[in-house]
């Protein structure tokens, strides 16, 4: 049985001190994982045996609509409690979701620098390295030696998570770069700072949008960054748990926003919101089905008088479909990648032209072959293959151009790719076939 399965068997047992003990050596992010997989009738009893130190982390790690469930059913000093013990970024995370006395109370409960970084963070937009860093950076002069600098390390007993370098910054504050903490074990401790440091480091402005820094972190393997404002004055620093979860957004948005859903969605969530939530959807998939059935009543006279139409519609649409999809995907990537861009989208269409043509022959000499021995007919045969052609060129160019025009009116492509494509797949697929057996076969 996995933990799910064991949790659940515990529920059903009533069993308070099992669920307790199951719970005390597991990970903050594998209780999230277990929690969402809940009812909203079961969490309770769950959350109630969660300790109180790792309360706040499982609160940031579950999708929205779960944190909203845990968060009705907590009272303002167990919500106190709970976001005491966490870190800077992540209450600015939690933030949005608390009520105003909540909030106030947090903000009593914190001591003064605390407060004043979480002001730091919070003046920027969520989406910016600005809203990811944290402000735990551990700055040093370049004037010193490597002895002081371990010396005073001790002195702080504990180093912040993700420390791989320190921050060498003037009197002043600004950033002049970065000390590895590998050189502090291999170098000569009577060494200075400034004979070692990196005096040309990545780093990011605080206005810099999150889906830039999770590219930079991805491209150079990064696992710290540092911050700095227009100024150069060192204000924060990025890790790469926090990137990691931008990338993990960033997947599960794409994979949900095609079907029109949130990713933070809870899944057990109240059967009216979740109606709501997918009803747009569905209404702009019945538009675009209305369009194509639009379409084909316009041939109703042809299908009548040739009932193998009706037959190989759907394979000439399906065919256009899949070809426009596997063009669509690897756009949409490369505009979110930034492999894609103005400069060099005519040659993604040129290339994506031949591709779709080459393909729409190979797949239409198939085509053309099996409606031939099916139906004893080499025109109709020659028609379908000639409507192949037609629709996976088309729906080839589409998934180049389509992407490229959402993006240009602010439309996520993600979002609204697929339903355009299908459009442009069917009605294309469906008039070619169907005005060319118009023209020639009636």
């Amino acid at each position: 049985m996995d933990n799910l399965d064991l949790l659940i068997t515990a529920l059903e047992s009533n069993d308070a001190e099992r669920i307790r003990l199951f719970l005390s050596d597991m990970h903050s992010a594998d209780i999230a994982e277990l929690l969402e997989g809940l009812t909203p009738e079961q969490r309770p009893a769950v959350w109630a045996e969660v300790p109180a130190t790792a309360k706040g982390e499982i609160l940031v790690e579950v999708p929205d609509g779960v944190r909203e469930d845990l968060l009705a059913g907590m009272d303002k000093e167990a919500l106190v409690t709970a976001v005491r013990y966490m870190d800077i970024d992540d209450i600015a995370d939690l933030i949005p979701d608390l009520a105003d006395d909540v909030l106030a109370d947090v903000l009593f409960t914190v001591d003064k620098e605390a407060r004043a970084s979480l002001g730091e963070v919070l003046s920027h937009p969520e989406d910016t390295a600005g809203g990811l860093m944290n402000v735990d950076p551990i700055a040093v002069r370049e004037n010193i030696s490597l002895q002081v600098v371990i010396r005073y390390l001790r002195l702080l007993g504990q180093l912040p998570e993700y420390t791989d370098k320190l921050f060498v910054v003037d009197r002043e504050n600004r950033l002049k770069g970065v000390l590895p903490v590998s050189v502090l074990l291999t170098a000569p401790a009577t060494d200075r700072v400034g004979i070692h440091f990196d005096r040309k480091p990545f780093t990011f402005k605080a206005t810099d949008a999150q889906e830039e820094v999770a590219k930079a972190f991805e491209k150079y393997n990064l696992i710290s960054a540092p911050v700095v404002d227009d100024q150069e004055y060192l204000i924060g620093r990025i890790t790469v748990d926090d990137v990691v979860d931008v990338i993990r957004e960033d997947a599960d948005h794409s994979v949900m926003v095609r079907a029109g859903l949130s990713q933070e969605e809870d899944i057990f969530a109240p059967v009216g919101r979740s109606t709501r939530n997918r009803a747009v959807w569905l209404g702009v998939n019945l538009i675009t089905a209305i369009i194509a059935s639009w379409v084909i009543g316009q041939f109703e006279r042809t299908i009548e008088k040739l009932v193998a139409l009706a037959v190989l519609m759907p394979i000439v649409a399906s065919m256009g479909g899949n070809a426009g999809t596997q063009t669509l995907t690897i756009v949409i990537r490369g505009l979110s990648v930034g492999t894609i861009t103005r400069a060099n989208a005519w040659r993604v269409l040129q290339k994506e032209f031949l591709v779709g043509g080459v393909n729409g022959v190979i797949w239409a000499l198939a085509v053309a072959a099996v409606a031939t021995i099916w139906y004893h007919d080499y025109a109709l045969g020659a028609i379908i293959g000639l409507a192949m052609i037609i629709n996976i060129v088309v729906s080839a160019l589409a998934g180049v151009l389509l992407p490229l025009l959402l993006q240009r009116l602010g439309i996520d492509p993600a979002l609204a790719g697929g339903v355009a494509l299908t459009t442009v797949t069917d009605v294309v697929g469906f008039s070619a076939l169907l005005g060319l057996a118009a023209m020639f076969l009636i």
